[in-house]
């Protein structure tokens, strides 16, 4: 008798919402599930600009850096998605406890919602940096193998660099370049690279405001100190109203500067579990007149395995 055909082989196509409510119980999926994951995220953000258009009501959040159970009391606060429309700034790895855990949930909400949740790039969303400061070091201690750090590091690169809400509040991870005076030569940059170590797109994740006159020499070793001059000018150039950015502790999770030009905004509380800081995100509303409003919170009772709380991390200017 003729031998029978092998049955082809089936692809199993992740379940996402089975995914994100296993991610939501800080359990991390298998190796091919991220796999899967990252590769249907690179095909939604590959088509995001470099100036992405997010349209209000939004709610904008600053640095996450794995402290998984604060994200959690961050949609607790804020509202879940896809109830609430989300845009968060970057660094969404290192230093916490459960980068996996917190870049993996937001990749799978972008994935599953990808109208109701923006991603853009931070300096930590780096190679480099994440060799460094705990992200692939927690990849390899949970998967046995760096192979979920290149799935996510590749993600990284496809990452936006910026966005704008309503033509009127631009966003971004750090700050403005003296190589940039207008949104357009941001929508000119190639990011699909590892972040460069100076440059427009390097500067836009390393700066900082200051309380200076133009441009300054930053103590980061990356990207630049600007001041309030600056931000006018640029914001006049482009029309907008506003620049958000994350990229610096503040103790009271928010800080405006320049007459409320620009505004850093700071969602990790407690960071490294020792700064004692208040956490905020902001929200903005469909009114063109409508200021911002922030909402604060504290740390999340609960923060998972003690034994992961007391891990050492590396030292680093807070």
């Amino acid at each position: 008798p003729r031998a029978l055909a092998a049955a082809p082989r089936r692809r199993t196509m992740l379940d996402l919402d089975a995914a994100i409510a296993q991610l939501r119980q800080c359990d991390v999926l298998d190796e091919n599930e991220v796999r899967q994951l990252c590769d249907a995220a690179k095909e939604i953000l590959v088509d995001e600009s470099n100036v992405q258009r997010v349209d209000a009501p939004v709610t904008i959040c600053g640095d996450i850096h794995g402290q998984f159970y604060d994200l959690l009391e961050l949609f607790r606060v804020g509202g879940e998605c896809p109830e609430r429309n989300y845009l968060f700034l970057g660094d969404f790895v290192d230093r916490g406890h459960y980068s996996v855990e917190t870049f993996l949930l937001l990749l799978a909400l972008k994935v599953r919602h990808p109208d109701r949740i923006t991603l853009i790039r931070g300096n930590h969303e780096s190679r480099q940096i994440t060799q460094v400061y705990g992200f692939y070091d927690e990849c390899a201690r949970k998967y046995g193998s760096v192979n979920v750090w290149k799935y996510c590091t590749e993600v990284f690169d496809f990452l936006s660099l910026s966005a704008i809400v309503d033509d009127r509040v631009f966003c971004v991870h750090g700050g403005l370049s003296p190589s940039v005076n207008t949104l357009d030569q941001v929508r000119t940059i190639d990011r699909k690279q590892e972040v460069p170590h100076d440059g427009a797109m390097c500067d836009l994740m390393w700066s900082d405001p200051e309380e200076i006159f133009g441009w300054g020499l930053s103590p980061r070793g990356a990207g630049y100190l600007f001041g309030g001059d600056v931000v006018e000018k640029f914001n006049e150039v482009n029309a907008i109203a506003l620049i958000a950015r994350a990229h610096q502790l503040v103790m009271e999770g928010h800080k405006p500067l320049f007459d409320e030009t620009l505004v850093t905004v700071w969602s990790a509380p407690n960071y490294c579990y020792r700064c004692g800081n208040m956490a905020a995100i902001m929200e903005i509303g469909d009114s063109i007149d409508a200021r911002p409003e922030f909402v604060m919170y504290e740390a999340s009772p609960e923060q998972g395995d003690k034994k992961e709380l007391n891990q050492r991390m590396p030292d680093y200017f807070l």
